[in-house]
């Protein structure tokens, strides 16, 4: 008796947003129809968005692929003998030799797109567990210490040195201590944490239980973002299965050591991204940001030492464990280490998930990977790190991915979101939405980042209705003062990182602010 053809259609909801439902059910009715023996499993998203749904067969020489499949295609497909991996015009060959995929370095998200997400089996199979494991043997100490060799910084945006935040925590009496992990992903082209959580939800599990071993923490909680129902059903599956098979409760694996996860929804506000506010949120508070210090390593959840990192932070801590520091620290360059998943968005031929190591050049995503603009025009600005990121002209393109080399430029790497616009954009009035986003997502706690949003979208207004009539040097001036009382007044980088898309775009693009580039070069 024959084996059934195993096909692979993707859950993630990127896929499930074209249509990867109806494509699943079509399959399905049409093997039955044919009287074939099909095996359907639904797996992860590989990242490669413009060809989803990503259909994949299983052939003795590996997983062929054929997308972008709408349901219509599925009878053509069978009638071209696809689960023999027969010529269509969807064919796409062997889906590891697709150029976009063979040219990535996946560490963090090495299973998406593999296995099933909410198979605990097919995790252990393709490596799973192998870090937690590690990290029951070996203690505290030597997980700390494997963390700062690795070089991984917090992946969130901050950057922040993640074993040290771990060492202090650590370093902390407490009768009590948490892990959080912040997975609010608000920023605009932003989705990598969506897919770590629906595509591979067991290893910040993992990720989250080896923090939980090295700082001595017995609690943990996953703030998700609202707007992440599938994230929410995947998560909550993956933790109560963790939980019957040992992996998570009082008595892991066996070695007496415990920690119990907790999912909790956010509420939808984009400042419960940043870390303070969001402790206030887990606390059943309004989302405001706290004063610093006290840190949220010493006094965080509940006033108890907590560790707060992101999705991709502690994802990426597994491999760490597995492989060691040295091997992760090998990957990336000066003192930006290991692997970033870029997610390439906004007018671009090709967009999806690149993981690479840092040092890859802007210019180098943009055309090798996105093809170039999905309008065929020019590209003419990107915005790095969301909605408060900088934008980079095309003179800046030549940047590698490195969190030091994007500082020099006034810039942020952030999230890792890279959204792009072609040559019709009107920069200033990206900078009045700049101010706008910030005015409506404030918290409002402190007076340069309520204030001084809504001023500083009212200006941009009157600089947009008035930059026909000629030069505004007052008005102009105005804008970069406020800038900077917003830049070194606001309480937390809500109010203190808008002005980075703001003056960005004035410096670069003066003649959309009705500036010459000449005036601009005087100032």
């Amino acid at each position: 008796m024959n084996s059934p053809i195993t096909v692979y259609v993707p859950r993630d909801a990127s896929a499930l947003s074209l249509g990867a439902d109806k494509v699943a059910r079509a399959i399905v009715a049409e093997a039955k129809a044919r009287n074939l023996d099909v095996q359907l499993v639904r797996n992860g998203s590989r990242g490669l968005f413009w060809l989803e749904p990503l259909v994949e067969v299983a052939t003795p020489a590996g997983r062929v692929a054929y997308g972008p499949v709408k349901a219509r295609d599925v009878a053509g497909l069978f009638d071209a003998g696809f689960l023999d991996a027969g010529e269509h015009p969807l064919a796409l060959g062997l889906t590891e030799e697709i150029d976009y995929l063979k040219r990535q370095q996946r560490l963090t998200f090495a299973r998406a797109g593999i296995t099933d997400p909410l198979s605990l089996a097919d995790y252990i199979a393709h490596d799973g567990y192998r870090g937690l494991k590690r990290a029951l043997a070996i203690g505290s100490e030597a997980i700390i210490a494997e963390v700062l060799e690795s070089g991984l910084r917090g992946r969130g945006g901050a950057a922040f040195p993640t074993g040290i935040k771990w060492r202090t925590v650590a370093g902390c009496e407490a009768a009590q201590k948490y892990i959080v992990c912040n997975a609010d992903e608000g920023d605009s082209g932003t989705f990598s944490d969506r897919m770590v959580m629906e595509d591979d939800p067991f290893v910040l599990i993992e990720g989250m239980t080896i923090a939980a071993l090295a700082v001595g923490a017995t609690e943990g909680y996953i703030y998700l973002r609202s707007e992440y129902p599938h994230a929410e059903a995947a998560l909550q599956a993956t933790i109560a299965t963790a939980n019957a098979e040992g992996y998570l409760g009082d008595d892991i694996l066996g070695s007496g050591k415990a920690f119990h996860l907790h999912l909790r929804r956010g509420a939808g506000a984009y400042v419960c991204g940043e870390e303070t506010s969001l402790l206030e949120s887990l606390e059943g508070k309004r989302g405001e940001v706290r004063p610093k210090p006290p840190l949220p390593a010493i006094e965080g959840l509940f006033g108890q030492p907590t560790v707060i990192n992101n999705v991709i932070s502690l994802a990426s801590v597994p491999i760490i464990l597995d492989k060691g520091g040295a091997y992760y620290k090998d990957y990336g360059m000066g003192r930006s280490l290991g692997t970033l998943p870029i997610q390439l968005t906004g007018n671009i031929a090709r967009g999806g998930l690149i993981e690479l190591a840092f040092g890859i050049t802007l210019r180098e995503l943009l055309y090798d990977y996105g093809g170039g603009s999905a309008s065929g025009r020019p590209i003419r600005a990107v915005q790095v790190g969301g909605p408060l990121g900088a934008y980079l002209p095309e003179a800046q393109f030549d940047t590698p991915l490195d969190y030091e080399a994007f500082a020099a430029l006034g810039a942020v790497l952030g999230h890792g979101g890279i959204v792009v616009f072609d040559d019709t954009v009107d920069m200033a009035d990206m900078a009045r939405y700049a101010m706008e986003f910030c005015a409506i997502e404030s918290c409002g706690k402190c007076t340069p980042c309520r204030i001084g949003s809504t001023r500083g979208e009212e200006l941009l207004e009157q600089i947009i209705v008035a930059r026909s009539e000629g030069p505004q040097p007052g008005r102009i001036e105005l804008l970069k003062s406020l800038c900077d009382t917003m830049l070194g007044a606001s309480l937390c980088a809500l109010g203190g990182m808008t002005p980075y898309p703001v003056l960005s775009a004035l410096n670069h693009f003066p003649e959309d602010f009705g500036v010459s580039q000449d005036a601009a070069e005087a100032r």
